[in-house]
């Protein structure tokens, strides 16, 4: 079948998906300029891939699994791998470096105006924006969104996702092997490792202004939570409610976190202070 066929196909099998990732593309861009979104995007792509590919053949890194080939024809597959799976971490990467930048990033003092509350501006400095903080908390919280959807896809026969692959041996978290978030893991890691020292590379960010960074951010923090109530909704709704239950406290923690940094209620965060440049 035609390749661009095929990729229309694909679109129309998944939309949830490709609207995931065109959001994602449209604030990466506006907060990293085309050329890092690129090398954002592409290599984790590329990794994903390669890691999928090796996997489903070697067990390393994500450990055994298996594509059903249910929906060749139907969607667009490299190799035996779908190639919205293999995207998929993408975005999902990217919104969760997203996220570890709105927690950790340093912001300008909020302010008040006659016209009402104005966000507070978040700040981007290189050496902060590529951090170990930020590569640690990028990872981990990649880790923690694939916790919430592998069990929700592995259960895809009772939804429109479909049977797409399984595993040989269940695991323990809810049918899903411990290797498989060690992957993951792997994952974010090789590919965090490889963009972080080209981006540093890279000529500076130019924003109109610290307020649009803010923005993009959230935007992106956005799309992480997005993500993350579509598969809890589905769980609830395949009659899984243990799985939703144990996905809605494990992100509790983080969703406090999260509303005080929004709220500038923190101490730490009052405590910032910026100078002008």
């Amino acid at each position: 079948m035609d390749f661009p066929l095929l990729l229309i196909k694909t679109v129309l099998l998944r939309p949830y998906v490709f609207l995931f990732l065109a959001v994602s593309l449209f604030s990466a861009q506006r907060l990293l300029g085309w050329r890092r979104t690129g090398l954002f995007f592409g290599l984790t792509w590329i990794t994903a891939f390669v890691c999928e590919f090796s996997s489903t053949r070697t067990g390393i890194p994500f450990g055994w699994y298996h594509y059903t080939g249910s929906t060749v024809g139907q969607e667009l597959y490299l190799g035996n791998v779908p190639f919205m799976d293999s995207i998929s971490f993408s975005f999902l990467l990217y919104a969760s470096y997203a996220l570890a930048l709105f927690l950790l990033m340093p912001t300008r003092p909020t302010q008040r105006s006659d016209q009402g509350f104005h966000w507070p501006n978040l700040l981007l400095p290189l050496d902060a924006r590529t951090s170990w903080p930020v590569f640690g908390l990028s990872v981990l919280f990649f880790v923690l969104i694939d916790m919430v959807i592998d069990p929700v896809a592995l259960r895809g026969d009772r939804w429109f996702l479909g049977r797409i692959y399984y595993y040989p041996e269940p695991g323990v978290h809810f049918g899903v092997p411990i290797a498989n978030y060690i992957g993951w893991a792997v994952v974010g890691t090789i590919a965090l490792s490889i963009y972080f020292p080209l981006d540093r590379r890279l000529p500076p960010l130019e924003h109109g202004g610290d307020h649009a960074a803010t923005a993009q951010v959230l935007l992106g923090c956005g799309l992480y939570y997005s993500v993350l109530l579509f598969n809890v909704a589905v769980t609830f709704w395949i009659g899984e409610p243990l799985l939703g239950l144990a996905g809605l406290l494990m992100y509790l923690p983080i969703t406090v976190l999260f509303l005080v940094r929004l709220l500038k209620r923190s101490p730490a965060a009052h405590a910032i202070t910026v100078s002008e440049h």
